[in-house]
């Protein structure tokens, strides 16, 4: 059985690291637009203008990757066994003949874990996979639409 605190925690160390680097390149970003080494050197120069704009989309990722890590330590792991997906779920869902395990998350949807060599991929409630599978139960089905087909997904089990 995989236990939801491991996925919590190895999601939380993985943003945490993120976190760390991406703050690190914020604060070189934000060195570089403020660096007299940029003046500009005519009116179609705009490095300067490019540093700065990096700066500031790195200084809002370093935002919402902090957000990222609040919503996680909010996350509510511990709700008694629920019959029906929700955010915290641990869930088997077969799909073509394979079975997957999903984590289904607020945040770090896409990411991919591994626990006790078992293969968990994360699933935000905002994307199609995890805004069609909450509130359904062990047995029920639902589809979701790709550019190439409609997959069909069956909960075998929640935890």
């Amino acid at each position: 059985m995989i236990d939801k605190k491991s996925i919590l925690e190895q999601l939380l160390a993985k943003l945490n690291n993120e976190l760390v680097e991406i703050e690190r390149a914020a604060s070189a970003a934000h060195d570089l637009a403020t660096s007299s080494d940029l003046k500009s050197e005519g009116k179609y120069d705009t490095r300067a203008i490019e540093a700065a704009y990096l700066a500031g989309a790195q200084s809002k990722r370093v935002e919402e990757i902090k957000l990222d890590i609040q919503m996680l330590e909010d996350l509510d792991i511990n709700l008694p066994p629920s019959k029906q997906l929700q955010l915290g779920s641990l869930a088997l869902l077969s799909c073509n003949g394979q079975e997957k395990n999903y984590f289904l998350s607020s945040t770090s949807g896409g990411t991919m874990l591994l626990i006790n060599d078992q293969p968990i991929l994360v699933i935000s409630v905002f994307s199609p996979i995890g805004d069609a599978a909450l509130g359904l139960g062990v047995g029920e089905s639902f589809e979701v639409e790709t550019p190439k087909e409609t997959r069909t997904y069956h909960i075998k089990e929640i935890n």
